[in-house]
């Protein structure tokens, strides 16, 4: 059965960027080289900007003292336990840019502890764009947060990706098709529908 044209009412759409920040950024993706996935994120951003959907750019990381992150007792610890300045702060080409919502999460997902449901609930927004890294910590946590607030999402392929390609395959194949529709930067781009001449 082919897959039903994607069309996105800008009014009620939201893009939401998970962690394309410069301490992420600069670590290896795959299946998507950062590089392009910083540059499919940017052009999302610059095309829901022009049609009047909302962008809310989200970036993680703890707070000055630290004392706020998460410190569970694991097997394989994060990475990044204490990251250097300027760790979290967006890539230039993303923005900030006037009139984005900034989103700082304390952990993988966005919604808990911050704001970002709110910020789309007192804007009538039911439907998320989410791309970003990694799929399968950031955007797959924010994901099903989304999912279980009853959010329509769309999943862009090509502007997401995770340290190994597997990971990325697994999330795209297995849990992102159950819960929202997958498709790429060009096509939800061309799906946001231009505003209403007054």
């Amino acid at each position: 059965m082919p897959e039903r044209e994607l069309e996105l009412d800008p009014e009620h759409t939201a893009l939401v960027v998970i962690d394309l920040q410069k301490g992420i950024v600069g670590m290896p993706a795959a299946p998507h080289d950062t590089a392009s996935v910083v540059a499919k994120a940017a052009e999302l951003a610059e095309a829901c900007r022009a049609r009047g959907a909302f962008v809310a750019l989200v970036h993680v990381g703890p707070s000055a003292d630290g004392r706020d992150g998460l410190r569970p007792v694991v097997d394989q610890p994060a990475p990044w336990q204490n990251p250097p300045p300027g760790w979290d702060e967006f890539v230039p080409e993303l923005g900030p840019k006037d009139g984005d919502h900034i989103v700082r999460k304390r952990q993988w997902g966005a919604f808990y502890g911050t704001d970002l449901d709110l910020q789309l609930r007192r804007r009538r927004i039911g439907t998320i764009i989410l791309c970003g890294i990694s799929t399968n910590f950031g955007v797959e946590s924010t994901a099903r947060d989304a999912y279980e607030r009853g959010y329509q999402q769309i999943f862009v392929e090509d502007a997401c990706s995770a340290r190994a390609a597997e990971d990325h395959a697994f999330v795209f194949r297995v849990v992102f098709p159950r819960i929202g529709r997958i498709r790429r930067a060009n096509e939800v781009i061309r799906a946001l529908r231009m505003p209403s001449a007054p």
